[in-house]
């Protein structure tokens, strides 16, 4: 429906677009939608950490970029789990096969890392009401599960850019200790959080943009990307205090690690949906519109 007259978005508009986006966050059950694409993640891990770890270890050395995973997961999820994971990093890269099971090896990676981006893009549709006219085709299938690969591989250079980025500061961190040495530590975190801001909204915003089966304007999508990159970056922060202090998974014994895996991903799940339900909220408050892509003669909304 093409609207009558639009506002513009101002600050003050803020509180009942949090409202309205809570509201209809909470009517899309957010926490099935979440365990879903966390147990897809955890069948997924297997192939992701391969292919990323080869991806971004052929520019930065495989051993360099398994310690600077190690350090991340161990950040997020405790030191127990970072070993564990870590041992499966090492048993997958020591594998020897033969010539064919290497080929249906790596196809199966592919399958299995593709399959958490593809039910995220199904979550994502759901949240934005886009659904399939004529129901899900093998070609459609194919083409989604493509995307999903384009997505690790573009995780994969986002990760290399923060290792850079990372590795840089590191050499200007003792120049900048140099000249301002009391305030050494607030420049230092500063910068790494405006890197982590940077990249996490540049991730989300290629995921809003072209994962669901959607057209999305880019101005809707940045301001989305943003909200949900600021709201991941303080989650991220408290979930690693709470795993730190609770370590939720100790109750489970050795399958303590695939438990954290699961909730961690859930609980990262539920802020990225109620980012992407915002996304949708301001597009419709404010007439951008974000339509299907499986029709092709409707048109975002405008003022015609």
């Amino acid at each position: 429906m093409t609207p009558v007259e639009t506002e513009s978005f101002k600050l003050k508009h803020l509180p009942s677009l949090i409202v309205e986006t809570y509201k209809a966050w909470d009517a899309n059950d957010p926490f099935r939608l979440s365990a879903v694409v966390a147990y897809y993640a955890v069948l997924s891990l297997p192939g992701l950490l391969v292919i990323i770890i080869n991806l971004v270890g052929y520019f930065w050395g495989v051993e360099i970029v398994q310690g600077q995973l190690t350090n991340e997961i161990s950040s997020a999820l405790g030191s127990d789990a970072a070993d564990s994971i870590q041992s499966m990093m090492i048993e997958t890269q020591n594998s020897e096969k033969s010539t064919m099971a290497t080929i249906l090896g790596i196809g199966t990676l592919i399958f299995g890392a593709t399959g958490v981006f593809y039910h995220l893009q199904l979550s994502l549709n759901q949240i934005w009401k886009i659904s399939p006219e004529n129901g899900m085709s093998f070609g459609k299938m194919l083409l989604d599960r493509a995307r999903s690969f384009a997505f690790i591989l573009a995780m994969g250079f986002l990760m290399l850019v923060s290792f850079l980025v990372t590795a840089i500061i590191s050499v200007l961190k003792d120049y900048i200790q140099s000249l301002l040495p009391d305030m050494v530590v607030y420049i230092a975190f500063i910068f790494d959080f405006l890197v982590s801001i940077g990249i996490v909204t540049l991730l989300f915003a290629l995921i809003f943009k072209f994962l669901p089966d959607a057209k999305i304007r880019w101005k809707t999508v940045w301001i989305g990307a943003f909200i949900t990159a600021l709201l991941f970056v303080l989650g991220k922060f408290l979930l690693g205090l709470y795993f730190g202090q609770a370590n939720p998974g100790s109750t489970y014994g050795a399958a303590g690690t695939i438990v954290l895996i699961l909730l961690w991903v859930s609980y990262s799940c539920l802020i990225l949906f109620f980012g992407a339900q915002f996304t949708w909220v301001y597009a419709e408050r404010y007439g951008l519109g974000i339509k299907s892509s499986y029709n092709t003669e409707s048109s975002l909304d405008s003022k015609e």
